[in-house]
């Protein structure tokens, strides 16, 4: 009997099972081999627009994947740092073996966690109510709670050309039996479609006809542990390429889209908007000429580079030629082919903003069987799946993040009130309120929760403290130190395209200058600054105005989801809602009247009647 059973360790389910773990219960994780826990079938990189600052988060909630994603990274580069520090986003090559290795490791020695290594053919599940679960070797295993991360194990099928064959990622075996016990109980699945580009030897590609994509030499990390000693030196981290299709590329590909399991009628899934196969691009953007390709390093001990953005699920003798098209690629040897694969998801609108399934009790659900697409989205939704499932079990109120208060709460409330029909990919364009939900801010969001929780330690907590200690008591520096208008801070000024210093003022005003920084001001200031310190409070002082009206508008949203709904509202029976509006009402069952304000087709009459009709619930 455990508290806790994870089905997948995948990245979602890796950061459930070491979540509810630090939450002190019991924990059963069943996986098929425990050496694939956290394994990268498609891109070897963690990170991104978006997905790197959900990254941070995670490691604010004290999950495992930011640690792990620096000490095994081969390059570190930050993202859009030209534009505002609301889109900056860290992105990590990762040595795609190390990293597994180090995962399994962690797992097999995380005190309260039992691997088991098996397969789940079914949940036992009595009255609505998930009881444990049965595997293909152990029988029946009992649990509180289960929590669902199979990724796109569930009935998946890899397609290549014209040809299907029942198989996971990277030759795993799939799961069969598991989609027909949750249909049979309620639950509504979909198919998805996701794709891998080919993986080429690295001595065969001539490196001299692309460009080179160095990191960034600056010191950054998803971990607020991280220190620069525990990551690659700059000097040694490798180096990616960038390179174009070429016409003739795209003449191959046109010739033999027919072959394409995407277009030949094999593909019955829906696939993934913003990272379409390459015959799916030169389908949907015919009018560009060419599409940028990066060659990407998978790991040290591999002698392979992925081929980024060109994915596709075409035949093996059409891939052959179509790489072979590519500059520098002219004698490339393909170590592993390309292909689509199909899976079954559940629909996202059966489940509560906590994960929790809303058909089958206590059962919770996270990572790509969700919908979603990504590693970083699957850990996130893990995190939080894992400790709603410990919370469930102590009779406490599930923990739900806020719009404003991370991309994770973007994530999970996009899925739950708006569902998806393809595979969900974080954007910086989906928050509102972006501005405060920045890479810097990440553990000021949300590293007090973790601590509350317990999935943040006590020393942890500390260091927190004393960071945020420093940054008040450097911002009280920069405030006394008065810089008066001398010929070498105007000269300094003058550098940046200022008029000169009239009066007096204190470095933390001439900080709000655009391109006024503290290591320029530092003859002044005569004290050294942490680098990171000094950029968070760079960002604090030089965009306060926006900041301060984002708050106030995310304020306005507080309130509305601070308004409950009651669960058995009969919203078909609402005569004062329009028709529309009782059916999605009735659908999604919103928990808050600012979840509903969010559904589709749900407008602000609506609301209006909405919050009339909760008003005697809540007396």
């Amino acid at each position: 009997m455990y508290d806790i059973i994870v089905i997948g360790a995948g990245h979602a389910g890796i950061e459930a099972a070491m979540a509810a773990c630090r939450m002190q219960k019991k924990v059963a994780l069943v996986t098929l081999d425990i050496q694939m826990a956290g394994s990268m079938p498609c891109n070897p990189s963690v990170g991104g627009p978006a997905k790197g600052i959900v990254v941070r988060e995670i490691d604010a909630l004290g999950g495992l994947m930011p640690i792990v994603a620096d000490q095994t990274a081969l390059q570190f580069k930050m993202l859009n740092t030209t534009k505002g520090p609301g889109v900056w986003s860290l992105r990590v090559q990762s040595d795609k073996e190390e990293y597994k290795k180090q995962m399994a490791s962690i797992l097999q020695n995380t005190k309260g966690l039992t691997v088991i290594e098996d397969a789940c053919t079914n949940l036992l599940i009595e009255n609505q109510r998930v009881t444990g679960v049965h595997l293909k070797t152990r029988g029946n295993v009992l649990a509180q709670a289960v929590i669902l991360t199979t990724g796109t194990y569930m009935t998946s099928t890899i397609l290549r050309g014209h040809t299907a064959t029942v198989s996971g990622p990277e030759d795993q075996p799939t799961i069969q039996s598991l989609s027909a016990g949750l249909q049979e109980h309620g639950v509504r699945l979909f198919r998805l479609k996701t794709g891998t580009p080919p993986r080429i030897l690295r001595d065969s590609i001539d490196f001299s006809k692309a460009e080179k994509q160095p990191g960034t030499p600056e010191f950054f990390s998803f971990s607020e542990t991280t220190k620069p000693e525990d990551i690659l030196p700059f000097d040694r981290q490798e180096i990616c390429h960038l390179i174009y299709t070429t016409p003739k590329t795209h003449e191959i590909i046109r010739e033999h889209l027919q072959d394409s399991a995407m277009y030949s009628g094999l593909v019955k899934g829906v696939g993934p908007r913003y990272c379409p196969s390459i015959e799916d691009k030169l389908v949907r953007f015919a009018d560009k000429e060419r599409h940028q390709l990066f060659l990407e390093p998978e790991s040290k001990s591999l002698d392979t580079i992925y081929l980024q953005g060109f994915s596709t699920s075409m035949p093996i003798d059409v891939q052959e030629q179509m790489v072979h098209s590519l500059p520098g690629l002219e004698n490339a040897k393909i170590v592993k082919y390309a292909y689509a694969i199909e899976y079954d998801a559940i629909d996202p609108l059966q489940m509560k903003p906590s994960l929790e399934n809303k058909v089958i009790e206590n059962l919770f659900m996270a990572g790509q069987v969700n919908g979603t697409s990504g590693y970083e989205e699957a850990a996130g939704q893990g995190l939080m799946a894992g400790i709603n499932a410990a919370l469930k079990i102590d009779g406490k109120e599930p923990f739900v993040l806020r719009r404003d208060e991370a991309y994770i709460g973007v994530m999970i409330d996009d899925l739950c009130t708006k569902g998806t029909k393809e595979p969900y990919r974080l954007l910086t364009s989906r928050a509102e309120y972006r501005l405060l939900l920045r890479h810097d801010n990440a553990d000021q969001r949300l590293l007090e929760k973790g601590f509350q929780l317990g999935v943040v330690s006590q020393e942890r907590y500390e260091q927190f403290q004393n960071k945020m200690e420093t940054i008040q008591k450097t911002k009280e520096l920069l405030q006394e130190v008065h810089i008066k208008p001398t010929e070498s801070i105007n000269a300094y000024l003058s550098s940046l395209g200022f008029d000169p210093l009239q009066h007096g003022c204190s470095a933390l005003e001439l900080l709000k200058r655009p391109q006024v920084t503290i290591k320029g001001l530092q003859s002044w200031i005569e004290q050294n600054i942490d680098a990171s310190v000094a950029r968070q409070i760079e960002i604090e002082v030089k965009y306060a105005g926006y900041i301060e009206k984002a708050k106030r508008d995310a304020r306005h949203l507080q309130a509305m989801d601070q308004k409950k709904l009651p669960e058995g509202l009969d919203y078909l029976h609402m005569d004062n809602l329009r028709l529309e509006a009782r059916q999605k009402l009735d659908q999604i069952r919103p928990s808050t009247l600012g979840q509903a304000s969010r559904i589709s087709g749900i407008n602000p009459s609506d609301i209006a009647i909405l919050s009339l009709c909760v008003k005697p619930h809540k007396k």
